[in-house]
């Protein structure tokens, strides 16, 4: 009988700067290993091409996000980019209780403040190899503008500084050999 893989945490979150990688890593090891599951985040900025709500996130006017905040419905939120973004806690509880690990693709505060409510997640900065890289790979998204490129580069030094306080800088140069260190870090 196959023993089921064990994880070094029920709480794994991912952040980088955009074109990183760290949504194409996410979805990998969601694939891979059935006992993980993808927070869905909730956010007020507009749905991209073939984005799918309540998979892609949970697409909130202003004001309903607004609303959850008053309610003190979510476990993080965060205003990045000129949007919210954040991760419900009734979501993420439901997933617990199921015994399933949860993997959060999020923002370095956001990260953060899920290390601070709950000492245990494990938090780990995704880096691109070089600067360069990074802009090359947003201008092959085909989906943003000059501007909103212009807007994360603007981040990502502070980005950088906060990539300090996670439990791991993993450098995403090559996507293969950043998905096995990834394993090891977090299966046990």
């Amino acid at each position: 009988m196959k023993s089921e893989i064990k994880f070094k945490s029920s709480y794994i979150a991912f952040s980088a700067p955009s074109g990183t990688g760290k949504t194409t890593i996410v979805e990998y090891l969601v694939k891979k290993y059935p006992h993980l599951v993808t927070s869905v985040s909730a956010t007020t900025r507009p749905k991209r091409p073939g984005e799918i709500d309540g998979i892609a996130y949970h697409f909130l006017s202003e004001r309903q996000f607004e609303e959850y905040i008053n309610k003190g419905a979510f476990l993080e939120y965060e205003k990045v980019h000129g949007n919210y973004y954040g991760t419900l806690k009734a979501t993420v509880d439901k997933h617990i209780s199921d015994r399933r690990t949860v993997l959060f693709d999020i923002d370095v505060n956001g990260a953060l403040s899920i290390k601070n409510k709950i000492p245990a997640a494990i938090l780990i900065f995704l880096k691109p190899p070089y600067k360069d890289e990074l802009i090359t790979r947003l201008k092959n998204r085909k989906s943003e503008t000059m501007e909103s490129i212009d807007k994360r580069l603007q981040r990502l030094s502070y980005e950088y500084e906060m990539s300090a306080k996670f439990d791991y800088v993993v450098i995403n140069d090559k996507l293969e050999d950043a998905i096995k260190e990834i394993e090891r870090i977090i299966i046990d």
